[in-house]
Parts: C-alpha cells; sequence; structure tokens
C-alpha cells in the first residue's frame, strides 16, 4: 500500500498514513513538520479552532491538525479514490469523528463557508500542474476572508518553487516562506483589521 507518511505528532503521532495512489504527491514528513512549524510559530493557539484540508489528498494536512488538538477539520477532496483513503486515514488515527470529508470540487466548495467557518488554518494542496486553481483559490478566500478565517487565521499553500503567489493576495499578507527542493510553502494570515 502506497505510504503517505506519518502524523507527525499529538494524540495521532507516528501512525502511518495510506496514500491514495499513483498521480499524489503527499506531504514528506519534512515538508509537513515544517509547515506545521510555520503555523504554530505565529499562533500558538491556532488549534483552538477548526482547520480546512483543500485539496486533501490522503487527509494528511487535516489529521495532523486533528492531532494537534484542532475540535474539527473538514477535508476536501474531488477524487473519489482519494476520499475513500482519507477515510479510511481518519479511521486509522481514530479521529473520524471530528474530521468531515467532503466530495467535491474545491472552487465549487468555496461557494459558501461550511458551518465550521471560520477557520484558524486553512491548507491548499493542488497538484503542481494547476497553479491557477491554487491563485483562484486564494482570491476566493481572500474576498470573504472574515467569513472563511478566524481574525490572524493563516492559509498555508504548497506548491511548485517557481509558482509562488504574489506578497499580498486581498486581505491575505504572506508572513513566511521556505523552499524544499522543487516544493515551497507560504503562510499568508489575514489581516485583523478589514
Amino acid at each position: 500500500m502506497p505510504d503517505a507518511g506519518r502524523v507527525v505528532t499529538g494524540s495521532a503521532g507516528g501512525l502511518r498514513l495510506e496514500a491514495p495512489g499513483p498521480g499524489t504527491r503527499p506531504f514528506s514528513d519534512k515538508v509537513k513538520q515544517a509547515l506545521f512549524s510555520m503555523l504554530e510559530a505565529e499562533d500558538e493557539h491556532i488549534w483552538d479552532h477548526p482547520a480546512l484540508d483543500l485539496f486533501a489528498g490522503s487527509g494528511a494536512a487535516g489529521i495532523e491538525a486533528l492531532s494537534r488538538g484542532a475540535p474539527a477539520a473538514v477535508l476536501v477532496e474531488k477524487d473519489r479514490r482519494a476520499v475513500e483513503t482519507i477515510r479510511r486515514n481518519l479511521e486509522w488515527t481514530h479521529l473520524a469523528d471530528a474530521g468531515r470529508v467532503v466530495r467535491a470540487d474545491v472552487l465549487g466548495f468555496l461557494d459558501a463557508p461550511p458551518p465550521e467557518a471560520p477557520f484558524g488554518a486553512i491548507v491548499l494542496d493542488p497538484p503542481y500542474a494547476q497553479a491557477a486553481d491554487l491563485l483562484a483559490v486564494m482570491q476566493r478566500l481572500a474576498a470573504d476572508a472574515a467569513a472563511w478565517l478566524t481574525d490572524g487565521g493563516q492559509v498555508a499553500a504548497k506548491h511548485f518553487w517557481k509558482d509562488a503567489p504574489a506578497d499580498a493576495i486581498g486581505s491575505l499578507e504572506r508572513l513566511r516562506q521556505r523552499r524544499f527542493g522543487e516544493t515551497a510553502l507560504s503562510v499568508y494570515r489575514r489581516g485583523v483589521r478589514q
């Protein structure tokens, strides 16, 4: 069975996750650890709020947020096989009660915030070939940031290093960026003054 790395820490720390299969690009443990460290460096209370995992793949980001104490997570993925994998991973980590899986196109999902909103953290991990989707999603989130993000809430984007989003997208301002070979992480925060 393909592997999507392990849950780094928290209630499910150390458990290995299943990957949906060929064609997916799961977070490596190193990148996942760096991403969550970047989010927590900006707000030690970030997991007091629900998390949103867009282009969820194996569900690794949403599961990591739940393992670290987020009260709920919404994991959005359009691929049927990946959705089944996410559900198995939530069961395996004993986090299924707090994780809600939505099978949908991400841009369609963003038509209206779900009941769990606003989120403390939103993680985006679209396929590298869909760089335009990353920008479109960030613009959609920025357009109604107060509905999607808590004051000071963060959006973390995993992307091909050459396709870095702008320093500011609407009310979202980049705080940090790190590169790991061809992969880069950009973390944005919603300004508290809208």
